[in-house]
């Protein structure tokens, strides 16, 4: 496997940790951080991974709006790096899908001298600067789930492309269930601009609609928030009316349930086949009760688990090309160690095997008072 050579660049001098007045400086930095939470026990900045007892590993997810960075990727990803490293220090941190926030404590654990970084990134072009300053630091960054711009020394995430064909195909099979397989005229409702995934989800739902149907309005939705989506959902409504729209693809549950609450203002129940992608608890429920078409389920540890190794080999000085499956090419021509986990449709059929059987969450977590009925309908009750 061919992958960019791991670079070790020597840090700049710093003094060292016995001296107070620097270190005391450093800390009252980091303290002021809004977002950034404590840094304590992270390795000694200036010292190559092989000196530190600790090797001190940082986490910067991306925002809390998407219910799964703080409830499965965060969580995994720190269970699997204790896993392989007890000793190992992570300290987690949120931007809260602000791309200053997310730059300045991506500077701040460079500071600390973190042994390596895991960015799930807000902004892939605007945290490229960062992501440079952390490669002449020698400290490598991981991009997860998100590419980024910039040196980045490995890169796990899924199959993005299959995302969006995944989606495709079920909204033109959920179309031919109601006899409007090829005259359909559909909503596309797309990520942020900033995030690269946004356009490969398109790109892959494209070549699954090209030919098939018409695509009579498409949004790109700031920063992922279901507020944009409901707001360009209402536009979209008003202006062609809700008879001339057969069906949405919106490309995360979040946008799904933006979309779904404008054709509740709207007074227009039930809507129609709407898509979705990351498995929410509200947008398993919302399929069992028939409100949401599909979802895309990733299996988040098959996503966790491999940046967990890449990030305790990188911290030990070690290559993850063992932990790699593949490689991608970055922009200036090179390719880096990656994993593409495959992602899985689920609709109301296969909830009970793909989500329940999985682990991700419990009959009880979903069947609470309101969906028991919906839950029986579906097998997920007796």
């Amino acid at each position: 496997m061919m992958s960019k050579a791991i670079r070790r660049p020597a840090r700049r001098p710093r003094p060292p940790a016995a001296a107070p007045a620097p270190v005391s400086a450093a800390l009252v930095a980091l303290a002021v951080l809004a977002g950034l939470g404590t840094l304590a026990g992270c390795g000694t900045a200036g010292h190559d991974p092989g000196a530190q007892s600790a090797p001190s590993i940082g986490v910067l997810m991306p925002d809390t709006q998407t219910a799964r960075w703080e409830e499965f990727d965060d969580p995994f990803l720190e269970r699997y790096i204790k896993d392989r490293c007890p000793r190992c220090t992570v300290e987690s941190v949120n931007a809260q899908n602000d791309v200053a926030v997310q730059q300045r404590q991506m500077m701040s654990m460079i500071t600390a001298g973190y042994d390596v970084l895991i960015l799930s990134a807000v902004d892939a072009t605007a945290i490229a600067s960062s992501v440079e300053e952390a490669d002449r630091e020698g400290i490598p960054v991981i991009a997860y789930d998100r590419m980024a711009q910039g040196p980045i020394d490995a890169y796990v995430s899924f199959d993005n492309s299959r995302v969006g064909e995944l989606q495709g195909y079920a909204l033109l099979g959920a179309l031919a269930g109601v006899g409007r397989n090829r005259d359909a005229r559909i909503v596309l409702m797309n990520g942020s601009a900033t995030d690269p995934n946004a356009e490969v989800f398109a790109r892959g739902a494209r070549q699954v609609l090209a030919g098939q149907v018409d695509i009579v309005r498409e949004f790109d939705t700031p920063g992922w928030a279901p507020r944009h989506a409901r707001l360009n959902m209402s536009g979209a409504l008003a202006d062609l009316g809700p008879d001339h729209i057969d069906g949405v693809l919106a490309t995360s549950d979040g946008l799904a349930a933006g979309v779904i609450a404008a054709y509740r203002a709207a007074q227009i129940d039930p809507p129609p086949p709407v898509t979705g992608q990351d498995a929410e608890l509200a947008a398993i429920q919302r399929i069992l009760e028939g409100d949401q078409y599909m979802t895309v389920y990733k299996p988040y540890q098959e996503e966790a688990r491999p940046a967990a190794a890449m990030a305790v080999a990188l911290a030990r000085g070690e290559s993850p090309d063992s932990a790699a499956t593949t490689t991608v090419p970055l922009g200036d021509g090179s390719r880096v160690p990656a994993v593409l986990a495959e992602p899985l449709a689920v609709t109301a059929g296969n909830v009970k095997s793909e989500v329940v059987g999985d682990g991700l969450y419990t009959a009880e977590d979903i069947c609470t008072p309101r969906y028991e009925e919906a839950c029986r309908r579906n097998g997920l009750l007796p």
